[in-house]
């Protein structure tokens, strides 16, 4: 359009003054020589233009193209979960998992060998390891007991969040059949709740346990001496950060003197728990604290008496990197035993009047967790329990000390199947100075659906 300029002066007037016909003619042909050179032109710019906009177009679908671009890989996750999905029943979303795992054990022991049956065998139990016997030759145990299978539910009825959650395992008793034929396991129940907006009801772990930290272990509990681990039955309360629980008490008791294990059940309140979390870009911290009823009555020996337990836990989960951990757990008090590493101790001891006397315990755990590369990974702990027997009340038969150390490699070449191998050692001493320990190398597969 800018290069359009309208004829000159002298043209203009010879157009204007020529004789008819001939000014006519003259014109009409410089106008219609104009009218084409204005189309030409307007179809070069039309060209310009088109040319300009298909330029345009293309950068813009560059940009697009760089902005929409998928990001490099990231590494495979060292262990990812399989996905969850559910389906739809009413108004709740019901989702079904769990995993099938196997282990294979060779097991040395100093003080002698554990039955068959016994579930030493299967996993770690401090309380348990032999002591004083004669040392045997390497046993080697099969088992798939920590398969697992859960159910949950989540869904809004009435304007309120509802839950629940059932989880059963072959663990956690001995099995009804043996090793010779069928090797049976008896399904046991781990967890069974039901959730009520901030409300929890049913059987699930105990608030005064964190979870979160518990070291990553081909063992079906790893760092067991120093570890609070407990499910029961409960009402929790939680919060944002804060929860509170009344949970099933009992009261496991030492004769006095020594010899086989009391279990009370005679408490006639529940254990009271409360528990604080705080969670930061380098991890997660929570404390916990428990106070609950020690109580024994024996009408045929006039035993009746209670007695006043406590616990303090702090547990802390603290990021090492992009991906590395350490997780540590310290726990203390008095009349706590049943909590902490596998009832390794009671929570009382009777003395001569058949009075109740709380048994001080302090155990803790360390873990340090690595990432070689993706999908391998390992685990180093170490695990120990003290615990602090009035040796006049319990006799020198009773558990003072355990310990263990772990170390393991694993790997996880797809998505939510894991292999590896863990070596262990862990000891037990008592009072009397007779003391006990436990090699082992676990080799185990587990995949989860």
């Amino acid at each position: 359009m800018g290069r359009f300029r309208l004829l000159g002066g002298a043209a203009a007037a010879a157009l204007l003054f020529a004789p008819g016909a001939v000014w006519a003619q003259d014109a009409n042909a410089a106008l219609e020589a104009r009218i084409a050179q204005l189309e030409a032109e307007l179809n070069s710019l039309k060209s310009e233009v088109a040319a300009a906009r298909t330029q345009q177009t293309a950068q813009a679908q560059d940009i697009i193209r760089l902005e929409t671009r998928p990001a490099a890989p990231a590494p495979t996750p060292v262990s990812t979960a399989p996905r969850e999905e559910g389906f739809r029943i009413g108004d709740h979303t019901v989702k079904f998992g769990g995993f099938i795992k196997v282990d294979a054990s060779a097991s040395r022991y100093s003080g002698g060998d554990p039955a068959n049956g016994d579930l030493l065998r299967d996993y770690h139990l401090p309380g348990s390891i032999p002591v004083g016997g004669a040392d045997e030759d390497t046993a080697m145990d099969f088992n798939a007991r920590q398969t697992r299978f859960w159910l949950t539910t989540d869904g809004l009825v009435g304007g309120h969040k509802v839950g629940t959650r059932l989880e059963m395992d072959f663990q956690s008793l001995p099995g009804t059949g043996d090793q010779r034929i069928t090797s049976a396991s008896t399904p046991a129940l781990r967890r069974a709740f039901v959730t009520i907006d901030n409300w929890l009801i049913g059987q699930e772990w105990t608030n005064f346990q964190n979870t979160a930290v518990l070291p990553e272990s081909a063992d079906f509990v790893g760092a067991a001496e120093g570890t609070v681990f407990a499910r029961q039955v409960q009402v929790r309360y939680t919060r944002g950060p804060f929860s509170v629980s009344v949970e099933n008490p009992e009261t496991t008791v030492t004769p006095f003197g020594g010899g086989t294990r009391v279990i009370a059940d005679d408490n006639s309140l529940p254990d009271l728990t409360a528990r604080y979390a705080i969670s930061r870009p380098w991890g997660d911290l929570q404390f916990a604290g428990l106070l609950r009823q020690l109580k024994y009555e024996n009408p045929a020996s006039n035993i009746d008496d209670t007695a006043t337990g406590w616990g303090l836990s702090a547990s802390t989960r603290i990021k090492v990197g992009a991906q590395d951990d350490i997780r540590l757990m310290l726990t203390g008090g008095e009349g706590i035993g049943r909590y902490v590493g596998l009832n390794f101790s009671n929570d009382a001891v009777l003395d001569a009047s058949g009075q109740l006397d709380a048994i001080g315990v302090l155990a803790g755990f360390a873990a340090y967790r690595h990432v070689w590369t993706p999908g391998w990974r390992s685990s180093l702990i170490w695990s120990a329990q003290k615990v602090d027997n009035d040796v006049l009340l319990t006799g020198t038969g009773a558990n003072r000390s355990a310990q263990s150390i772990h170390a393991n490699l694993i790997w996880s070449p797809v998505t939510a199947f894991d292999v590896g191998a863990e070596l262990m050692f862990a000891d037990r001493k008592l009072e009397s100075g007779l003391d006990g320990d436990m090699t082992r190398l676990i080799l185990f597969a587990k995949y989860g659906f």
